[in-house]
């Protein structure tokens, strides 16, 4: 199979290699991801991942392992004081802990020599009619992602965004909203990652969000997996919405992205093997890549997207699709 045009490394979840191990030690998880052909490259989440060792310790195993650092992702949701929100939370003294954490999390990712972090602030929102003052919060996310940014301006900070859960309404639950974020953030050093399952859990169109991405901000990341499009379900790539993972990778492919792509998927929920999964999504990933490289610059696909002929352009994808 031809190599894709500018094909990026394979990045897994860490947490998908749980299944089958005792109490892992992140050293396990990063030591099973290795072992995958194909994938290169692993997100850790801070400060989950870096409990009982160091950036250093992590560095060293990663190196061990042939794992490449992706980027560091935040979590904040697993602890119980950030339920009411991090960067929206109303006690100054826990939104200073928020923002003081982050900070630590990017002086891990520097020490490790990393470039992005990812912020997925899903326990900032709410519940309730009333329950809160949306102004307020949203000023109160914007001074956080403030004082982040400005840390250290030369690691980024990537916007993933998704429509609820945990919380019954995020502040920030669409494209639209974390564009208009950055733009009055006015930093240099932000962007955003686009998750398959939570565009399509917003409503979303993948390449649409993609195009407005780039067209507004940067795509720092992409993460791929696939769902029902009613909650985060996290299937294998293409198992579902084949053809909108297509239109996303000729999207990606037309913008030049030469990032790396992140399988966020969940292979504990069906009870697969995660290696098993893992290879599975690369294998499907760089079929549908390579077909996309095809469709880039495919005159007829383009002169019928270019008169909205759906009949037209269903035909080129299909005559490269289904060989």
């Amino acid at each position: 199979m031809p190599e894709p045009r500018n094909a990026p490394r394979y990045a897994a979840r860490l947490n998908a290699f749980k299944p089958g191990l005792t109490h892992p030690s992140s050293a396990d998880l990063i030591a099973r991801v290795g072992q995958v052909a194909g994938i290169d490259a692993a997100d850790l989440n801070y400060p989950d991942h870096f409990a009982g060792t160091t950036p250093r310790e992590l560095s060293r195993v990663m190196a061990d392992n042939g794992v490449a650092l992706n980027g560091l992702a935040m979590r904040y949701y697993t602890d119980p004081g950030f339920r009411l929100g991090a960067f929206t939370n109303p006690d100054p003294g826990v939104w200073q802990a928020a923002v003081d954490l982050t900070r630590r999390g990017l002086d891990a990712l520097a020490e490790m020599g990393g470039q992005v972090m990812t912020l997925w602030m899903g326990q900032d929102g709410v519940d309730y009619a009333f329950q809160g003052d949306y102004s307020m919060m949203w000023d109160s996310t914007l001074r956080a992602l403030e004082a982040v940014c400005d840390h250290n301006p030369a690691l980024d900070i990537s916007l993933e965004y998704k429509p609820n859960d945990p919380r019954a309404f995020s502040l920030m639950p669409g494209i639209a909203s974390n564009l208009l974020a950055i733009r009055e953030l006015g930093r240099a050093n932000t962007g955003i990652t686009l998750d398959f399952c939570h565009v399509l859990f917003a409503g979303e169109i993948p390449a649409q969000s993609a195009q407005l991405a780039a067209r507004h901000s940067r795509i720092l990341g992409v993460h791929l997996n696939d769902g029902y499009g009613k909650r985060d379900d996290g299937l294998m790539v293409g198992s579902v919405h084949p053809m909108q993972t297509l239109e996303l990778f000729v999207e990606l492919d037309r913008q030049g992205f030469g990032g790396v792509i992140y399988f966020d998927t969940f292979p504990d929920h069906s009870g697969l093997d995660p290696a098993a999964e893992a290879a599975a999504n690369v294998e499907m990933a760089d079929r549908l890549r390579a077909i996309a490289s095809r469709l880039r610059n495919d005159p007829t696909l383009s002169a019928a997207t270019a008169r909205q002929d759906a009949a037209a352009a269903l035909r080129a994808v299909a005559a490269q699709l289904y060989r």
